[in-house]
C-alpha cells in the first residue's frame, strides 16, 4: 500500500542546503512511498480573521486540502535565530486551523535540521519538536537528524556522495518508514 509523504522545506532560497538534503533523503525511500515537496512560500501570514469571517485565502484552502491527502510529513529546515524559519511556522499555523480541523493530527513526522555550522540546526530541530507535540504528530526520536557543515557534504550538483553520510541518511529514512508503518 503506497504512502504519500509531504516534504516541507523551511528555506525559500533557490539553492538552499535544506532543499538539497531533502532531495537526497527522498531518493532513499521505498518505491511505494510517494514524496512531494509542498510549496509553503506562497501562504499569506496566518490571520484567524480569514477563518472567522469566511475570507480564507485560496492558498490556505489549497494547502489544507493537499495536506489532508498526506500520510506523513518530512520537515527539512535550516535554523534561523535558534528557531524555525517564519515560513515553516506559518505553514504549521495555517494547517492547524480552524480550531478542531488540523491537517497535522496524528500524522507521523521526521525532522531534519540543516546548517553550514557545527551546531547543525539543533535549536530549530528542538523548537519544531515543541510545536509537533502540541499538534499531536508522532515524531521520530532516533536517530536525531542534525546535519552540520552541510556545504562539505554536497557536491557541485547538490548530491551527497560520502558513503557514511548516505548510510546515515538511510538510517534516518528507515526510522521514519518504520514510524509511518506503525500508524
Amino acid at each position: 500500500m503506497s504512502k504519500n509523504i509531504a516534504v516541507l522545506v523551511g528555506s525559500l532560497r533557490k539553492d538552499s542546503f535544506s532543499k538539497a538534503v531533502a532531495k537526497n533523503l527522498s531518493k532513499l525511500f521505498p518505491a511505494d512511498f510517494n514524496l512531494e515537496v509542498i510549496e509553503i512560500g506562497d501562504l499569506p501570514l496566518y490571520n484567524q480573521d480569514y477563518d472567522d469571517l469566511d475570507q480564507v485565502p485560496a492558498a490556505y484552502t489549497t494547502f489544507r486540502e493537499k495536506m489532508q491527502t498526506m500520510d506523513a510529513v518530512l520537515f527539512v529546515t535550516p535554523e534561523y535565530n535558534r528557531s524555525v524559519p517564519a515560513v515553516l511556522k506559518n505553514a504549521l499555523d495555517v494547517g492547524s486551523r480552524p480550531y478542531g480541523a488540523s491537517v497535522w493530527d496524528n500524522k507521523p513526522a521526521e525532522i531534519v535540521s540543516v546548517s553550514p555550522g557545527a551546531i547543525s540546526g539543533f535549536g530549530a530541530n528542538h523548537h519544531l519538536r515543541q510545536s509537533l507535540v502540541f499538534l499531536n504528530m508522532p515524531t521520530v526520536q532516533q536517530p536525531e537528524a542534525y546535519i552540520g557543515n552541510v556545504m562539505n557534504l554536497l557536491d557541485d550538483n547538490g548530491d551527497v556522495t560520502n558513503p557514511d553520510t548516505i548510510g546515515f541518511f538511510q538510517a534516518i529514512v528507515d526510522a521514519f518508514v518504520a514510524l509511518i508503518k506503525r500508524y
